[in-house]
């Protein structure tokens, strides 16, 4: 299995497909498989890398107080490895935001980027995610925030109820000080200032019931030419919800900035 080790904390990831690289990365509290289907997908068109964050999946799980520029260079050691002098990076929520910082500090290297259900400014839940991840505990806390995270009847369908649950079955191996440590991180950054200095092509999905939706759209609009799409009846989670639809935007988009034919 590849791993990319950097600071002795391994990071696990997947390669498929050929092509321009695509590095993916998952929302907090997901692993990998979020993505699943987008790695699939997307492997006809591109190298997929598709990542798992420290403190979960296949990654280390250090519980380690740790920056957002920390987890944006564990995905810069990975493209280092695979030889990515170039690529597109798409990010959920907390890989938005990486997203947003790559682009800040990598623009060498990241010249699209797609963000999902991110802001460039913290968010108002990161305390109550902290608490409840120390005071109840991975195996209460975890499907709760997974569930807060979709629209609210999506974890009433068949999909909705196998998706979580397969999200909950690492439950053991997970960490919940080295969650929080990631919410911590996401709590003391603000990149609203520096939102005009990117200059590559950004995508920026948000579900229709997202409660980050407002701030993207703001964010859309400090950012030079970024395009901003809403997906109908899905939440935080859109690309989980709704990957048919999602992929599409992403597709278009990327084919519009010539990075592949199709």
């Amino acid at each position: 299995m590849p791993y990319s080790t950097r600071n002795d904390v391994k990071t696990y990831y997947e390669v498929s497909g050929e092509g321009f690289p695509f590095v993916l990365m998952h929302a907090n509290p997901f692993d990998r498989r979020m993505l699943l289907y987008q790695a699939a997908h997307f492997s006809t068109y591109f190298k997929v890398i598709n990542i798992d964050l420290r403190g979960y999946g296949y990654s280390d799980k250090p519980a380690l107080s740790v920056t957002v520029s920390d987890l944006c260079e564990d995905v810069v050691a990975v493209c280092r490895q695979e030889g990515a002098n170039e690529a597109i990076f798409a990010g959920v929520s907390v890989g938005g935001v990486m997203g947003l910082q790559l682009g800040l500090d990598h623009p060498e290297i990241f010249k699209a980027l797609i963000l999902v259900g991110c802001s460039s400014m913290p968010g108002d839940r990161y305390g109550s995610r902290i608490d409840g991840y120390m005071k109840q505990g991975m195996e209460k806390f975890h499907i709760q925030h997974l569930a807060d995270l979709v629209s609210k009847d999506f974890p009433k369908t068949k999909l909705g109820q196998y998706l979580l649950s397969m999200h909950t079955e690492m439950d053991s191996r997970l960490n919940a000080p080295a969650i929080a440590e990631i919410f911590h991180a996401l709590q003391n950054r603000d990149l609203t200032a520096r939102l005009p200095e990117l200059t590559m092509p950004v995508l920026i999905i948000n579900g229709e019931f997202d409660n980050s939706l407002k701030r993207s759209q703001d964010m859309s609009t400090r950012i030079a030419g970024a395009e901003h799409r809403t997906i109908a009846g899905a939440g935080h989670a859109c690309c989980l919800e709704d990957p048919a639809t999602f992929d599409a935007h992403v597709l278009r988009f990327l084919k519009e900035h010539g990075f592949f034919k199709g």
